[in-house]
């Protein structure tokens, strides 16, 4: 189920998207949004700061809350998470799979930071070529506690969309992600899945998924080439 401020969130938007809500429009107080949802008023509070991440409305302290309008989205924008099918579809390529790996084995150190995982506990790595138009043009590793996904996983054959399938198989909704971009070192060997072309460079997202409760439950590294997908970010002031 999700959280409460998830709930307020998504009902505010829903008066956006239908027109009940407009640009310049001033929300209720807290205090009157907290008795119409008989929450806290930190539960609202959680709900306005995530529509202001994402540039929906604008607190102006000591006024009040503003409904605006929200910056256009850019294909491949990382303020929006999108799944890898999902941004070979958006980009208008046909997705395909090239090589597909699963396998049980021991975390790293730095996997078992990110995602806490217990004492002796073992991950599943998802490794993958996928292909727009039959050729390579994202090299993928996910990895991800065995306790969440159990070992069916490894014997499910092709996965298609991970995310879609956390979702529906494991009953794991993946929220938001925090993403550190890397251009990668030439003797990264995965940068060699995908140089097909001498013009070809690679780009490296690394990327800490998280579920609606902010527990880390994917870490991924995806490599993709400069050449076929650009990544944009939206900055304010």
């Amino acid at each position: 189920m999700k959280p409460l401020y998830m709930l307020i969130k998504e009902k505010i938007e829903a008066d956006m998207h239908s027109g009940k809500l407009k640009s310049g429009d001033r929300l209720p107080s807290e205090i009157v949004l907290a008795a119409e949802f008989k929450v806290s008023r930190e539960t609202v509070r959680s709900a306005i700061r995530l529509l202001e991440e994402n540039g929906k409305v604008y607190v102006k302290h000591g006024v009040g809350t503003f409904v605006v309008n929200p910056l256009p989205k850019t294909p491949n924008s990382l303020e929006q998470l999108m799944s890898v099918t999902s941004m070979i579809k958006y980009a208008g390529l046909e997705d395909g799979e090239k090589r597909e790996k699963i396998k049980l084995d021991k975390p790293t150190e730095e996997w078992k930071n990110l995602l806490q995982l217990k004492e002796d506990e073992e991950v599943i790595i998802h490794e993958r070529i996928r292909t727009a138009n039959d050729e390579p043009v994202v090299f993928s590793q996910n990895v991800i506690a065995e306790s969440l996904v159990k070992k069916k996983m490894i014997n499910q054959g092709s996965i298609g969309s991970l995310f879609d399938y956390l979702k529906k198989e494991c009953n794991i909704d993946i929220a938001r992600a925090t993403t550190e971009i890397v251009v990668p070192l030439h003797t990264d060997r995965n940068c060699h899945k995908l140089l097909i072309h001498p013009e070809t460079t690679v780009l490296l997202l690394k990327q800490l998924h998280y579920d609606h409760q902010n527990r880390p439950v994917l870490y991924s590294l995806d490599y993709f080439r400069n050449d076929v997908f650009t990544f944009t970010v939206n900055r304010t002031r």
